[in-house]
């Protein structure tokens, strides 16, 4: 059946957004939070949403996503874009029978746009999530590269990048025309950032954190690239020279049970709250109960969706100059920007805003601002059913 109208916009035959997100959707998150708000515009438009995770959401989570106009498939090692993994795609695809496939957090470059394009996908889109390594150079790739990367990218439609930085990133490789690239930002579900004092005090006595202690927060993997020991040494620092200061650190990972060895070691084992995954960040009063947050990454952040969420809630950010992160934080005005692994110069800053409380919510409210101005999720996804051509 052709779906495609001579002005390239998809007609009204068309009903189904297939989106496949190469993560689990255990919490409720940036990608979660993106997945609901494009289904409710789509909803909005007429249109299906196939959500398609690692594996099917569940109790809370399938809560939150589960829309009228909603379905759920699982797609287990779409990571890495094996044979099996291409062949249940196809299967997938053939089953729902989408307009348009919308591929996250996996490889660019895999057999995946070719496998949709077998089941006769009208249009497919990619949006780069991925940070790069730390002090990554763009440069254009080689010829042979290029070239082989045209022909297996071909069938993409538009490739989405997630900031200015990643833009720059994807097309000065050469890897597809620069006309198929798109920079779309990614964005904070505004509707769910709600003032509530008490959500900071719950979330305090959920752990044991002493109501005369500030709080200085990073929210992230617990991995090298997020710069975990930098944050520790910068903990050691302030907490020399402060008594009323708790650190927190949000999130898992592979590295965690090293990082609270190296916290004892520097002798914070009393003054570091390890929280682990925190289901629904917004809701359990992550964000409203600090007072400064960090955000220390030694890669080159792609995005920095943490951040985004701490300054929609009105919160200064202290983060490295890397990446993307200089295009969400003004340096000086809604948080402070310091070099990649300089822990003196975060110290500084972290001690500079804990001293002085009319600083932390001048720059919360600019943070506050740049967010609706620039990061409004609602705003970003309109934006995005505009680039697929739903009319």
């Amino acid at each position: 059946m052709q779906t495609l109208e001579s002005n390239g916009r998809i007609s009204h035959r068309a009903k189904t957004v297939f989106s496949v997100f190469g993560v689990e959707p255990r919490r409720i998150g940036g990608t979660e939070m993106f997945a609901r708000e494009l289904s409710k515009q789509l909803a909005d438009r007429g249109w299906q949403s196939v959500l398609c995770f690692l594996s099917e959401p569940k109790d809370e989570v399938r809560a939150f996503l589960d829309l009228p106009n909603v379905s759920f498939e699982a797609l287990p090692n779409s990571t890495n874009g094996n044979f099996a993994a291409r062949m249940n795609l196809m299967r997938l695809t053939a089953k729902n029978h989408p307009q348009i496939l919308h591929l996250h957090y996996v490889s660019f470059i895999s057999l995946y746009p070719w496998a949709a394009r077998l089941r006769s996908v009208p249009k497919i889109f990619f949006t780069d999530h991925h940070s790069r390594p730390e002090g990554y150079q763009q440069s254009a790739a080689a010829i042979w590269k290029q070239a082989a990367a045209r022909v297996i990218g071909n069938p993409f439609t538009k490739v989405i990048c997630v900031s200015d930085y990643g833009y720059q990133c994807m097309t000065s490789v050469g890897l597809l025309p620069r006309d198929r690239y798109q920079m779309i930002y990614n964005g904070v579900d505004l509707s769910r950032v709600v003032t509530d004092d008490s959500a900071g005090q719950r979330f305090r006595q959920r752990f044991s954190i002493p109501e005369d202690r500030q709080i200085v927060t990073q929210v992230s993997w617990m991995i090298p690239e997020k710069g975990i020991s930098d944050f520790l040494k910068m903990a050691r620092s302030v907490a020399s020279q402060r008594q009323d200061v708790q650190f927190v650190l949000v999130g898992d990972g592979v590295h965690r049970e090293e990082y609270m060895k190296d916290a004892e070691a520097l002798g914070l084992s009393d003054r570091i709250t390890w929280t682990g995954v925190i289901d629904d960040p917004f809701a359990e009063g992550i964000f409203h109960g600090a007072d400064v947050v960090c955000q220390f990454s030694r890669w080159e952040e792609v995005f920095g969706w943490m951040i985004a969420e701490a300054m929609a809630h009105a919160k200064p950010v202290v983060a490295t100059r890397v990446g993307g992160i200089p295009e969400l934080i003004r340096d000086g005005v809604s948080g402070y920007l310091v070099d990649r692994g300089d822990t003196r110069a975060m110290s500084r800053r972290v001690l500079e805003l804990l001293g002085d409380g009319d600083l932390r919510r001048r720059m919360g409210e600019a943070g506050r601002e740049t967010v609706s101005e620039k990061f409004d999720l609602q705003t970003n996804v309109a934006q995005l059913i505009e680039s697929y051509g739903i009319v």
